[in-house]
C-alpha cells in the first residue's frame, strides 16, 4: 500500500517534476537521486538562482530540486523535501497556490515569501530537524 500512496504522489507531481528536470537539462545541471528525490546543481542554476528578487540558494520543482552547488543541496536538503512533500499534496496547485499566497500577502503590505504559510511550514520543520534558527537565516 505504501509504494501505491508514493506512485500516486510521484504521478501527482509529474508535470512539475518533468519542468524540473527540463530545467536542470537546459541548464547544464549535474543530476544526483537522494531519497527519491532528484537534485540538480550548476553554475548555471546558480546564476540563475542569484537572479530571483530574492536570491534562492535553492528551489523544489515537483520531485526536483535545483541548488546553486552540492553544497546548498546538503543545507537546504529538510527544507527543500518539505516543498517535495507540499507539491505531494497540492499537486499541479502548488505553484498557483504558493503565488497566490504571496500575492495576498503583498498586497496586505505583508513578507511575500517569510510569512508566506508554505515557507513558515518549510522553516518551521526546518527548524525542528536541526534545532537552530542559524541555518533558515543564512539559506537565502
Amino acid at each position: 500500500m505504501r509504494r501505491l500512496i508514493q506512485l500516486v504522489a510521484y504521478l501527482w507531481t509529474l508535470p512539475n517534476t518533468l519542468l524540473g528536470i527540463a530545467c536542470g537539462l537546459i541548464l547544464a545541471g549535474r543530476f544526483q537521486v537522494v531519497d527519491g528525490v532528484c537534485e540538480v546543481h550548476s553554475p548555471l542554476i546558480a546564476a540563475v538562482l542569484k537572479r530571483f528578487p530574492l536570491p534562492a540558494s535553492a528551489i523544489t520543482v515537483g520531485h526536483v530540486v535545483l541548488a546553486r552547488d552540492k553544497q546548498m543541496l546538503a543545507m537546504t536538503r529538510t527544507h527543500e523535501r518539505v516543498h517535495v512533500r507540499q507539491y505531494e499534496r497540492w499537486g499541479i496547485m502548488f505553484v498557483p497556490a504558493y503565488l497566490f499566497a504571496s500575492a495576498c500577502l503583498f498586497l496586505q503590505g505583508k513578507d511575500g515569501y517569510r510569512e508566506n504559510p508554505f515557507e513558515k511550514e518549510a522553516y518551521a520543520v526546518e527548524g525542528a530537524d536541526f534545532n537552530t534558527t542559524s541555518n533558515a537565516t543564512n539559506r537565502r
